[in-house]
């Protein structure tokens, strides 16, 4: 009988064991924090060039070296707009030297868009992909969808749906995913 208790006792601890390391394993993982599906190695991001709401034209390969975070989206979606304050909170929150991000929108009225974003006081920058080709390249299948690239060029994450974007463990997962590409 005092064996049996042992081994229980001792399965007991191992499993509480196995537990406290995956949960401490999930914590630092930035695509757990960010409830990001991780994209396969080797994803390449498709280069673009769109042009912004300001008139400039962005190029992908201007970006290089940073970690960039595309959301697609638009005026009509009910979850894009929920989530466009929490995008502009973790921009100001992330270096600009070593973080970029970008929202793309294939809506076409940009009076529009400039009434969206000052009704919601909202400061981003908005690039157009009118022939939806940057869309289907990252293959946008619903709004808002949200991929990070690495500071390589390599499409990291993808995330369909509204995230709050400037919670303190996304916040801490962008950082991570900057400092990972040093």
């Amino acid at each position: 009988m005092n064996s049996r208790v042992t081994r229980f006792g001792l399965m007991v601890l191992l499993s509480a064991l196995v537990i406290v390391t995956a949960a401490t394993g999930f914590a630092s993982d930035p695509f757990v924090l960010l409830r990001m599906s991780r994209l396969p190695a080797g994803s390449q991001a498709t280069p673009f060039a769109l042009t912004g709401l300001d008139g400039k034209v962005v190029k992908s390969s201007e970006l290089a070296g940073k970690v960039v975070l595309v959301n697609f989206w638009a005026t009509w979606c009910g979850p894009c707009k929920e989530e466009m304050p929490a995008l502009a909170r973790l921009q100001h929150q992330l270096d600009p030297s070593r973080f970029v991000l970008l929202t793309i929108t294939t809506d076409l009225q940009r009076q529009g868009i400039v009434h969206f974003l000052a009704q919601n006081g909202v400061s981003l920058p908005v690039l157009f992909d009118e022939d939806q080709e940057v869309s289907r390249s990252f293959m946008v299948r619903g709004l808002p969808t949200t991929i990070v690239i690495a500071q390589d060029g390599m499409l990291i994450g993808r995330a369909v749906g509204p995230r709050a974007w400037d919670s303190p463990d996304v916040v801490a997962g962008m950082r991570q995913m900057m400092e990972r590409g040093k």
